[in-house]
């Protein structure tokens, strides 16, 4: 089955609906399948579930579908760095479902692996635990946390192979193996497509069976916070 798409609109072409729910890869604005996003924004798809560590910021990445109003709820763990998010949240306008960072991983790993649920100690006494199952071993309560399917999983990687090996570089990888996992349907953007073969099975990070559907895109290398040091002179230093 060749899996290769022009471009994403073509990729995403048959797989939306509204109130489906889109698991997205990246941490921040590393690793985050940009121009499938751009993509979602341009078919007005609406009433979106997303599960992301976060949503971009205000005009880039989940940024752009908060700002159309096309996600009506954010399954996160981090949500700073967006003014728009804030302000539909406290507004009422958007629901929010917070969860502990390694929790929210493992949540989308379980699904992928077709475990409904799993304990844990993270969040045990605090408001993350409020209307969950617990749970005691060995003397530790422990929450039931349940495991992440959705529909619709979107990643962004650093190289595949035409059957849809997968390679992500450094922290890009990030939550992007998971969320391929736990979709009923995944669709990868790279930033390059080499011959079936090429690439090192010991370093395929997400192997071909999660991968639906692939396009090579053209990727803008934003920072998320841009910091400047200046370096302090002896006549400074003196005065």
């Amino acid at each position: 089955m060749d899996k290769i798409f022009n471009n994403a609109d073509d990729a995403l072409a048959g797989a939306l609906f509204d109130g489906m729910t889109i698991a997205v890869g990246g941490f921040g604005l590393c690793g985050i399948p940009e121009n499938l996003i751009t993509a979602i924004k341009r078919t007005k798809v609406k009433d979106l579930t997303v599960v992301s560590n976060n949503a971009g910021v205000d005009d880039f990445g989940l940024g752009e579908l908060l700002a159309t109003r096309q996600i009506k709820k954010m399954v996160s763990s981090y949500v700073g760095e967006n003014a728009e998010f804030m302000r539909q949240y406290l507004s009422g306008e958007l629901e929010l479902e917070f969860n502990p960072q390694g929790t929210l991983a493992e949540r989308m790993r379980a699904g992928g692996a077709g475990i409904p649920g799993f304990y844990t100690k993270t969040g045990v006494g605090t408001v993350i635990a409020e209307g969950k199952e617990h749970k005691d071993f060995d003397g530790d309560t422990y929450i039931l946390e349940t495991g992440i399917v959705a529909d619709l999983s979107l990643v962004k990687a650093w190289k595949a192979d035409k059957v849809g090996n997968l390679i992500y570089r450094k922290t890009a990888r990030n939550f992007n193996p998971v969320v391929a996992t736990c979709g009923k349907v995944c669709i990868a953007e790279v930033e390059e497509i080499v011959e079936t073969g090429t690439l090192d099975p010991d370093l395929i990070h997400t192997p071909s069976i999660y991968v639906n559907r692939l396009i090579r895109g053209e990727h803008e290398k934003r920072i998320e916070q841009r910091t400047v040091y200046q370096e302090t002179t002896t006549s400074q230093k003196s005065a």
